[in-house]
């Protein structure tokens, strides 16, 4: 009699994350200047955003490349997490600009909106509010990135838009 504290469901599901993190860096013929397109795959797949320690030993393993190089570039881009993140990770920028422009208060705006503070994820996990740097969009700031869209101009009707607009999934206009 097997004594583990892990389910039968959950080791289905172990496996199955398993299988498909294989077939990503296969996708990629186990080529290590695929490194970062594998690890966003992972990313992108895990269901929460990050890239969980044990798929970047995978990763290390099927790559044959220490685990410190995976390690390296999973903390220097700051597109990549080491820990579970919303499906949509709001972004303020917090460059001089931006700042000079109330980015404190958007993120104010954020906080209210969502419900949580700046560093913190959401209940329902769909929100993540972090800060960033320069998104290059000094231009319209203050500048809040969701995803790969950016956002200017910002006042507490358009975080209240936004919000509400990601959380029925719609595709948001700028």
């Amino acid at each position: 009699m097997c004594s583990s504290k892990v389910t039968k469901d959950q080791a289905v599901g172990i496996i199955t994350r398993y299988k498909q993190v294989l077939s990503i860096i296969n996708k990629y013929g186990k080529a290590k200047e695929q490194l970062l397109s594998i690890l966003l795959d992972i990313q992108a797949t895990s269901g929460e955003n990050y890239v969980a320690e044990e798929w970047a030993e995978v990763v290390a393993c099927q790559l044959d490349v220490p685990i410190s190089k995976v390690h390296d570039v999973l903390t220097f881009y700051a597109m990549f997490s080491t820990v579970p993140r919303g499906q949509y990770v709001i972004e303020i920028c917090k460059s001089t600009p931006c700042h000079v422009t109330k980015a404190d208060a958007v993120v104010a705006m954020f906080e209210e909106a969502l419900g949580i503070k700046l560093g913190e994820t959401t209940a329902d996990n769909q929100f993540t509010l972090l800060h960033t740097s320069c998104v290059g969009a000094c231009d319209i700031g203050p500048v809040a990135k969701i995803g790969e869209e950016v956002y200017g101009n910002l006042t507490a009707a358009k975080v209240a838009e936004l919000v509400t607009s990601y959380r029925e999934a719609k595709t948001c206009q700028k």
